[in-house]
């Protein structure tokens, strides 16, 4: 089965390889973009199935030379050794190949909102707002703020921005859900430790070829942008309200100046919660479904959680805990994506060899 499974991505990688140097692909830029992205994707498993057909052919000639040799030190260790590492790269080979989700290389849209707590679930969420903006730009993703409501207090009370770059989604999908902290509020005067939580909502951003909106659909509203307080901070009517009319789905948008510009961000907006509700009803079980991301803000909900008294914080769906709740709000998170990227590849492995027995 394996060795079926390495002779496929032997087969593949040739092909694409050829593909990437035919002048029939390079003149159609389309298509070369597509051969170029699965040839990069199908990288790591070809690296790793060149180090298995290599090891299991020195592990075959070994056999082959104690056979007619006798005693040899170092023939023998690779008898001894290399059986335990083709089952190690069997295993990373299958975890390789395990079918992508097809919105990993979109850009996203990330919405944060204050849930429960008051004044310290806004500060939290300015805090989540920092540490994923930081992560985006240490992995060299440009960031894009689309709407931002700050609390009174600090932090915000809502806050929305775009992530772009290759991979996006597959990086930042594992944000998803309702994050929890536990420290003394900076208005504590007793000291004691609150709870709060704020919730994140990671949609890939969709292209208009991917939601199909039909303007009769669409309500939209004009009305002059407020600052804190309510007070009007310009004399046009500049804000966007857009509902859309099957869906309920109402996006309202403020920061620009432009009613242009803001329209046009509320579109980019509904169009990913649209998309996201189409995959949602397609698959129920799929991690951009943004009702069980995001749950209601309760306490009790929650993905990770922050504990700043003992320095520690916990993802409770791969059960890893870490210390330094500074360096990860800082946007050090790549060891919480790299162990969520490796269960999420577990569990579709799982239902794929379920699926195929």
């Amino acid at each position: 089965m394996i060795d079926e499974l390495v002779g496929q991505i032997e087969r593949r990688y040739a092909e694409l390889e050829a593909a990437m140097s035919d002048p029939e692909v390079i003149s159609d830029r389309e298509r070369y973009a597509e051969v170029g992205r699965e040839y990069r994707q199908l990288g790591d498993a070809h690296a790793l199935a060149r180090e298995y057909r290599t090891l299991g052919d020195d592990l075959e000639g070994a056999r082959e030379l104690l056979a007619t040799e006798g005693d040899d030190a170092e023939l023998k260790a690779v008898v001894a050794e290399a059986p335990a590492r083709l089952e190690e790269l069997a295993e990373q080979i299958r975890l390789a190949m395990v079918e992508r989700d097809p919105n990993d290389d979109k850009n996203v849209i990330i919405e944060i909102r204050a849930g429960t707590g008051g004044d310290e679930a806004a500060l939290f969420a300015g805090d989540l707002h920092k540490m994923l903006t930081r992560y985006a730009e240490s992995l060299g993703y440009a960031t894009e703020v689309l709407s931002s409501s700050p609390a009174d207090q600090g932090g915000f009370k809502e806050s929305t921005f775009a992530v772009k770059g290759d991979g996006a989604y597959s990086v930042f999908k594992y944000e998803g859900g309702t994050h929890r902290v536990q420290r003394v509020p900076k208005t504590e005067s007793q000291g004691r430790i609150h709870t709060s939580t704020a919730t994140v909502a990671v949609l890939p951003e969709a292209e208009e070829v991917d939601v199909q909106i039909d303007p009769g659909d669409l309500e939209i509203d004009t009305y002059r942008s407020t600052g804190p307080g309510g007070q009007s901070v310009n004399t046009t009517d500049s804000a966007v309200r857009i509902t859309h009319k099957p869906s309920g789905i109402v996006v309202s948008m403020q920061d620009e100046k432009s009613q242009r510009q803001n329209k046009e961000k509320a579109m980019r907006v509904l169009r990913a919660r649209l998309y996201e509700h189409q995959l949602a009803e397609q698959q129920e079980q799929i991690a951009s479904d943004r009702r069980a991301q995001v749950g209601s803000g309760e306490r009790s909900e929650k993905i990770r959680t922050y504990n700043f008294p003992q320095d520690r914080i916990t993802d409770h769906r791969v059960k890893l805990t870490a210390g330094g709740i500074e360096r990860v709000l800082g946007g050090e998170l790549g060891e919480f994506t790299e162990a969520l990227a490796a269960e999420e590849k577990r569990r579709l492995l799982e239902a794929q060899t379920a699926d195929a027995s």
